[in-house]
């Protein structure tokens, strides 16, 4: 049985995710973002070895996560799902750097770079990664006129896709892909959403422990346990190179060679 860290697993496809897993036998560690939430998906998933605490706005609480995480031991999958929608209005973080941006990209980053490497990691896109830009001129929204969100929730999601890309080709003994859960009838997704909750969350878990052959993989993108191409910008080396050291300058986090 595996051993399974899922961010932003308080609710919605990461809970439904690590309920699966834990349901199948595996070591589940949740993360909430305060001790209230954390206290809440204790009681609704008991199962559940451990919830993590640490709010992913910050540096600081990505960094505590992390130490979190590997005080606990290692894992044998990371699950980045942990993100915020493109519903929000413009919002800074302690850090100066767009609310979006800190938790749908640098987090994931900051993780990946300071966490112990599992042997599979996951990063939850989305298909409106296909209306985003790799463009990294102006990614804290700070000099442009009016705030977009759909287009920052955008480029943060192919950002996503280049960062499981990028982390790919650094570590070719890890695994690490993206997916896209569909719209799907979560608290993010909305009551009107069309596609399959069941499938959204099941992609997680597969690609986190699945011994399936289509999971051993690494640097693709999948919708629904199969693999769907994603925009052309994802495949893009430089594209992920520059992201990769655009996270680490913005948190002084370089990620490490590993052999």
């Amino acid at each position: 049985m595996a051993r399974v860290l899922i961010t932003g697993s308080g609710q919605g496809l990461g809970f439904l995710a690590g309920q699966l897993l834990a349901q199948q036998g595996h070591r589940v560690v949740l993360h909430a973002r305060n001790e209230r939430r954390a206290a809440q998906t204790c009681a609704a998933l008991p199962t559940a070895e451990d919830v993590l605490v640490g709010d992913l706005s910050s540096i600081a609480g990505m960094r505590s996560v992390a130490e979190q995480a590997n005080a606990s031991g290692r894992f044998d999958a990371v699950v980045h799902n942990a993100g915020v929608g493109f519903a929000e209005r413009r919002i800074t973080t302690e850090d100066g750097l767009s609310h979006v941006f800190a938790i749908n990209v640098l987090a994931p980053y900051v993780l990946t770079a300071l966490i112990t490497p599992p042997d599979r990691l996951v990063y939850l896109s989305s298909g409106m990664h296909e209306r985003g830009s790799a463009d990294l001129s102006d990614p804290q929204w700070r000099r442009r006129w009016f705030w977009r969100g759909r287009k920052a929730y955008a480029d943060s999601k192919l950002f996503d896709v280049l960062l499981a890309f990028g982390v790919a080709r650094a570590w070719p003994r890890v695994r690490s892909n993206a997916l896209e859960p569909g719209w799907v009838p979560t608290r993010m997704g909305g009551r009107g959403a069309t596609d399959d909750l069941r499938q959204g969350y099941l992609t997680q878990a597969w690609l986190a422990v699945s011994d399936d052959p289509a999971t051993d993989v690494t640097g693709e993108y999948f919708f629904h346990q199969r693999l769907r191409e994603p925009a052309p910008a994802a495949r893009d080396t430089e594209a992920q190179e520059a992201l990769l050291d655009y996270c680490a300058q913005l948190s002084r986090t370089p990620l490490p060679a590993i052999v």
